[in-house]
């Protein structure tokens, strides 16, 4: 592109403005970042993996924040957390105390069990059943 990548990055950031939420522009079309009408263009798939990678990176850092132990568990049991993290939040997730006592004193059978007596595992349902026998077991 030889018209001036960066510099046309500040022009439209100086005309459009940034935004960090969804907003109506002056013709009421949903509008997010830098002018990006969603409701005429969907995001890219790139854009879409930018920002799961963000929500993982974030809901990761509050999970060792809550939770530091959380570093001394396998991979796997690691990801079920941070998989229930991001769809519940860190703070939901914080909320199943018996779960995450169990799992801290590695009674992995105990916390698979406390998981799918919850409120969490009628919504999610399957989810919940695979992210359970994941708890249980080790194995993905």
């Amino acid at each position: 592109m030889t018209f001036g990548l960066e510099t046309l990055y500040a022009d439209l950031l100086r005309d459009e403005g940034s935004r960090d939420r969804p907003y109506r522009d002056t013709v009421g079309k949903l509008t997010i970042g830098i002018g990006h009408n969603l409701d005429d263009v969907p995001i890219s798939p790139r854009a879409i993996r930018v920002l799961w990678e963000d929500d993982i990176e974030a809901h990761w850092r509050g999970l060792q924040r809550a939770l530091p132990w959380v570093l001394t568990l396998d991979p796997l049991r690691q990801r079920v957390l941070l998989n229930m993290a991001f769809n519940l939040g860190v703070p939901g997730l914080l909320a199943f105390k018996t779960t995450l006592e169990h799992v801290r004193a590695g009674r992995f059978d105990r916390a698979a069990d406390a998981m799918l007596h919850s409120l969490w595992a009628k919504q999610v349902g399957a989810r919940a059943q695979r992210l359970a026998a994941q708890m249980r077991t080790g194995l993905a």
